[in-house]
C-alpha cells in the first residue's frame, strides 16, 4: 500500500514537472526578454519626448506611468505562459486592486493630484516655488510625488495630493519680479536727497527694467525712524542676483553721502530736585 502510494506520488510529481517545467522556462525567458524590451521602449520614449520638446514635468510623469504599465503587461504575459487564464487573471487583479486601493487611498489621491498638476500646471520642472514653508526649485514630477531642491541643497519629496490642495507660490510663472528694499533713516534726513540717491543708485544696475522705472517712497513713520521703500523691476531668473547687488550698492552710496542707518536711542532725564540733593550732600 505504501509502496503504491509513493509510486503514484512519484508519477504525479514527474507529470507535474513535465507539464509546468517548460512553462517555467518559457516564463523565465519571457521575463528576460521583457526586461530588455522595457528598457528599449523606455529609451525610445525618452528620445521621442526630447525630440517633441515636451515639458520636463510631463516627461517625468509619462515615463513613470509608462514603466508602471509596461511592468503590468509583462506580469500578465508571464501569468498567461504559466497557465493562469485571462478571466482568472483579471479576477485576481480586480480583487487585489480593490484591496490595494483601500490600503493605498493616499497613493491614489497622490496620483489624482499629479494628473491635476499636469493639467492645470500651477508649476513645472525648473520653477521656483514655495509651498508649505518649503522654498526651492522643482526637480521632478512623478505619478505620486514631486521633488523640490532647496537653496541649501536639500531634496524635499512632497505628495502630489497635498500639493494639489495647497497654496503654491510660484515665483517663476511671471517673467518679471519687483525688488523691494526697506531702508530706515533718521527723522533729520532730507527726504528729497535720500530719494535722489536711491533712484540714481538703483538705475545703474544693467539688469533692471526701464519701464516701470525705479521708485522710492516713504512707507512708514516709525517710533525711532523713517522707513523708505526703494523698488525696481527685473527678470525672475536674476531676481536674487539683482536684490543682493542693489542692497550692496545702496549701502555704499549712502556711506559715500554720509547718511547713516539710525540707531534707537533713549533720552534719560533726571529729576531736578534729586539732583540738587545729591549736589548738596557732596558739598558737605
Amino acid at each position: 500500500m505504501d509502496q503504491e502510494f509513493w509510486l503514484h506520488l512519484k508519477d504525479d510529481f514527474i507529470d507535474l514537472l513535465l507539464y509546468i517545467g517548460p512553462r517555467i522556462i518559457y516564463a523565465i525567458i519571457a521575463f528576460v526578454i521583457g526586461l530588455f524590451v522595457i528598457k528599449l521602449l523606455m529609451r525610445s520614449l525618452r528620445q521621442l519626448l526630447k525630440k517633441s520638446k515636451t515639458e520636463l514635468s510631463l516627461q517625468t510623469f509619462i515615463e513613470s506611468l509608462s514603466v508602471f504599465l509596461l511592468w503590468g503587461v509583462l506580469i500578465f504575459i508571464i501569468g498567461s505562459i504559466i497557465g493562469i487564464k485571462a478571466s482568472s487573471f483579471f479576477a485576481i487583479f480586480g480583487a487585489a486592486g480593490i484591496a490595494i486601493g483601500l490600503a493605498l487611498q493616499g497613493s491614489l489621491s497622490n496620483f489624482a493630484g499629479g494628473v491635476l498638476i499636469l493639467v492645470f500646471k500651477p508649476f513645472k520642472v525648473g520653477d521656483l516655488i514655495e509651498v508649505n514653508g518649503v522654498l526651492g526649485f522643482v526637480q521632478q514630477i512623478d505619478i505620486l510625488y514631486t521633488r523640490v531642491k532647496t537653496y541649501d541643497g536639500r531634496i524635499v519629496t512632497m505628495p502630489n495630493g497635498n500639493l494639489s490642495n495647497s497654496d503654491v507660490d510660484n515665483r517663476s510663472m511671471n517673467p518679471y519680479r519687483r525688488v523691494e528694499l526697506d531702508l530706515k533713516f533718521h527723522y533729520s534726513e532730507d527726504m528729497g536727497r535720500i530719494r535722489e540717491i536711491l533712484l540714481r543708485t538703483l538705475s545703474k544696475h544693467p539688469d533692471i527694467l526701464k519701464d516701470p522705472a525705479p521708485d522710492a517712497w516713504l512707507d512708514k513713520i516709525g517710533e525711532y525712524q523713517l522707513v523708505i521703500t526703494a523698488r525696481c523691476w527685473t527678470k525672475s531668473e536674476v531676481f536674487w542676483d539683482v536684490y543682493w547687488d542693489q542692497l550692496e550698492a545702496v549701502k555704499k552710496a549712502l556711506d559715500e553721502e554720509g547718511i547713516e542707518i539710525p540707531i534707537p536711542k533713549q533720552k534719560i532725564e533726571a529729576n531736578q530736585f534729586q539732583t540738587e540733593i545729591v549736589s548738596h550732600e557732596k558739598q558737605k
